[in-house]
């Protein structure tokens, strides 16, 4: 980089025809350059990176997101199963009927829950009417599956 386009040649003959200070003028130049393109090549390196960067955000949320309707998706079927009499409402008889069946385990399985204690869970979906609708039914399953969060476990602990 700092010998292309002859640069020496051209600060030899300012050296030996005019003065020598110029060539601390061609040192200065040359590094400036120099350090000039190499910051421009590091900056549009980072620009690639950074963008790939973004992409790779913007697809996670994405699959995040189509996550997530696979699951509404499922909770609807699986809602749509414990619901009998099809009122929109399930109890807790129509609940512990469908938990034993084993299309409904295959199910609760694939959400990452475990369904030992219908009782308990039912209690957990339920706001206190007796009766689950479809609304409660998908928000709480979402809130029980998978890890407990740890805001989760501080309300739990203060209550």
């Amino acid at each position: 980089i700092t010998f292309s386009g002859g640069w020496p040649g051209y600060a030899q003959r300012l050296v030996d025809e005019v003065h020598w200070s110029y060539a601390l003028f061609f040192v200065v130049y040359v590094w400036v350059v120099v350090f000039a393109i190499t910051r421009i090549i590091t900056a549009l390196f980072l620009k690639d990176t950074l963008q790939a960067a973004s992409d790779d955000t913007e697809m996670m949320a994405g699959e995040h997101r189509a996550a997530k309707e696979r699951t509404c998706r499922r909770l609807q079927t699986l809602f749509a199963m414990c619901d009998k009499t099809g009122d929109g409402v399930i109890t807790m008889e129509e609940f512990r009927e469908v938990v034993r069946l084993p299309e409904a385990q295959v199910y609760f399985n694939a959400l990452d829950l475990n369904i030992g204690e219908a009782c308990s869970l039912f209690s957990m979906l339920d706001s206190g009417d007796g009766v689950v609708d479809q609304v409660e039914f998908c928000e709480g399953i979402v809130r029980i599956k998978g890890h407990a969060r740890a805001t989760d476990v501080i309300s739990t602990m203060r209550d």
